[in-house]
């Protein structure tokens, strides 16, 4: 099959042609490793080594397994199936269950949410939402691993797992609880699909062989998160056979804590006598010098993994900044990332990741401040999560109950007090989850009303200043900016990547402690900084809030990345409070500078005129609506639209902020203004 193979490098060749027998892939990030994975089949097809319809490939995620299906078809490979591993079990279970149980099986639940619920009840136990998604990610953890209800205290006591402020023993009782409720209203989780499947094929002999015989080739992706559970079933759909294929990359293992565990790929020639080992290594996504940065970060580390080389032309070098301030940070890379879209880089080619989705909040802001669209991937937006929904209802209650006059520290402890109603503390969770995720949120709040508490504004004006930026960072927009978490990010890429809030503290965050989470921590840094084609920058905050004191060190895993010379502190500080220049990023100083957001000396890359036009516009159809004109449409839109000067409905609904309901509201009078 010359033609099918002549596409593929060395390495990918060795692979497409290893047709038999174990084969161990240790594909590096952006080696190609489903290009090769699906030319193997293709090619063990083409050559009649396997029928299509005996061989499975697994992966996580849907879009993954779609992916391959659509390859493998281009490929004349359209008969093989690619699923995840939750899909392929639940397809044998619903095949066989009736047969072997004469029952219906059970019915799978959306979500343990519910059920939770129930078994938290049953125990008089009060919870709230974030604790219930907490409780349900640790029942996933518990059961992927096969620890049983009954043993889930002792093994998270000895593994250091804590969910919120409560012990294992209070777990384990959930968990037996809502074990219970399931099964009395004859309901399955998607746990129980792998293990109902699991204990199906070890107690019918008669299920496994068909099964054995229907799927003789196996293709795992990803295989270094594959865990106990899966690991498991996927022996018993083996049967004591090697027919399978594995592929994946330790040192993108970010996953631990769910239950993926990178040893079984470590350990697969060890438990696969005579297996084919072959490693990808020539990069074809990113620069050398982006390349570089990611093999340095992990060498001589316990994550070190194949040593990339890169395939592409030289590109920038990797930038590192430390930055005053976080506000200081996110304004310095909006500007960054202004600059590019001016030279010419499509948005939807450019991405900032951070450690946690509470960091969004500043970028949500910068970008919008600039008329820059953006989408945040895996989260909400700032504002429309629940928690900020409700503690902004609150504050603003609290202003319109008497304490909107408050200023100075008596703002901050309106606003403390509030959030503390709602479960907010001066001290965050010791453990991830989505309690910790809900605390930061809170806290980001928190952080901005210290800012305003040290200004001239009261508790209206701040909840004015929420409303301004919840309003401006609402436009939905098609393509933008993607802001995600380096978790969300993974499997992705962009030609420019921002890896910001790169300080100790935030990576390795506060609450990895043991030496194994520390290093998963370094592991997340090396997915961040692979996802970038060209242009990669990484940047830490001196301080967490303006004119804060810089106790803050850049993260530990950037000391062998550093330049030797490098300073650690950034050469100026911005005023406390400042906002600085859309154009040229230093602080503004008079009331009217800051109103338009540049200095007075730096040109405007709009149309002054038409903006100026477009606001009396604004204010003429808020008074006549009564409501403010923000409501209307944001500085921002309106810049945007005087710099773009769109002359037609369909350009004008590709202005951030300007909807499908305002175009059909607006869009002629601002058409006619335009022309």
């Amino acid at each position: 099959m010359p033609d099918l193979l002549d596409a593929l490098d060395p390495e990918q060749r060795q692979v497409a042609e290893a047709l038999r027998g174990p084969v161990r892939v240790l594909a590096g990030a952006g080696t190609g490793k489903t290009r090769a994975i699906t030319h193997r089949i293709a090619h063990g097809v083409a050559t009649g080594v396997y029928a299509p319809t005996e061989v499975l490939a697994v992966t996580f995620t849907t879009r993954a397994a779609g992916e391959m299906r659509t390859r493998l078809r281009q490929l004349g490979a359209g008969g093989v199936q690619a699923r995840t591993f939750h899909s392929a079990a639940l397809r044998q279970l619903r095949y066989f269950w009736p047969h072997v149980h004469g029952t219906e099986l059970p019915e799978l639940t959306a979500s343990k949410i519910g059920l939770l619920a129930g078994a938290a009840r049953s125990l008089r136990m009060n919870v709230d939402q974030a604790l219930l998604r907490d409780l349900a990610s640790e029942v996933e953890w518990a059961k992927v691993s096969n620890v049983s209800p009954d043993t889930y205290a002792e093994v998270a006591t000895r593994r250091g797992r804590t969910v919120a402020h409560h012990g294992p023993e209070v777990v384990a009782r959930v968990f037996a609880a809502y074990e219970t409720i399931k099964r009395e209203q004859g309901r399955m989780d998607m746990e129980d699909v792998l293990l109902l499947n699991a204990g199906m094929l070890a107690d019918d002999e008669r299920v496994a062989a068909q099964v054995r015989r229907q799927y003789k080739w196996f293709v795992v992706d990803e295989f270094q998160d594959v865990s106990p559970l899966q690991s498991a079933l996927l022996d018993l759909w083996l049967g004591g056979r090697h027919e399978i294929c594995v592929v994946g990359d330790p040192a993108q293992t970010i996953y631990s804590f769910a239950g993926a565990n990178a040893d079984y790929l470590r350990d697969f020639a060890r438990k696969h006598p005579g297996t084919t080992s072959v490693e990808l290594v020539r990069n074809y996504r990113s620069t050398p010098q982006v390349v570089e940065a990611s093999n340095t970060l992990l060498e001589g580390t316990p994550s070190a993994g194949v040593q990339l080389r890169s395939q592409q032309q030289s590109g920038p070098e990797v930038s590192y900044e430390g930055r005053p301030d976080e506000v200081d940070e996110a304004e310095h890379v909006a500007a960054q990332v202004l600059a590019l879209r001016r030279s010419g880089r499509e948005v939807g080619e450019i991405a900032v990741l951070f450690r946690i989705n509470a960091q969004s909040e500043a970028y949500e802001e910068a970008l919008a401040a600039r008329g820059i669209p953006y989408v945040i991937r895996g989260a909400a937006r700032f504002f429309e999560r629940p928690e900020v929904r409700e503690a902004v209802t609150r504050i603003r209650g609290a202003a319109r109950g008497g304490q909107g006059g408050a200023s100075g520290p008596e703002l901050l402890e309106a606003v403390r007090a509030v959030l503390a109603g709602m479960g907010w503390t001066a001290e965050a969770p010791t453990a991830r989850g989505q309690t910790r995720d809900r605390w930061e949120s809170w806290q980001a709040l928190v952080d901005q009303a210290a800012e305003a508490a040290d200004g001239e504004g009261d508790l209206d004006a701040f909840v004015d200043e929420l409303d301004r930026r919840a309003a401006e960072q609402h436009a939905p927009v098609a393509d933008g900016v993607t802001l995600a978490t380096f978790h969300a990010a993974k499997g992705l890429e962009w030609d420019s990547v921002f890896l910001v809030g790169l300080q100790d503290g935030t990576l390795p965050i506060t609450y990895a402690e043991t030496p194994a989470q520390v290093e998963e921590e370094r592991r997340l840094l090396y997915v961040g900084m692979t996802r970038a084609r060209r242009d990669l920058a990484l940047s830490w905050a001196m301080a967490r809030n303006p004119g804060g004191r810089a106790s803050r060190k850049p993260s530990r895993f950037l000391t062998p990345l550093l330049p030797a010379d490098a300073a650690p502190a950034p050469s100026k500080r911005s005023a406390k409070g400042a906002r600085m220049c859309l154009e040229c990023g230093k602080p503004l100083q008079s009331a009217a500078d800051k109103a338009r957001r540049r200095c007075a000396t730096c040109p405007a890359p709009y149309d002054e005129a038409l903006f100026d036009r477009l606001r009396e516009w604004r204010t003429e159809r808020a008074r006549e609506e009564e409501i403010a004109p923000f409501m209307v449409f944001s500085n921002a839109t309106l810049e945007e639209i005087a710099t773009r000067r769109p002359q037609s409905p369909k350009a004008l609904l590709a202005v951030s902020g300007v909807g499908p309901e305002k175009l059909q509201k607006y869009g002629e009078e601002l058409l006619a203004l335009v022309e």
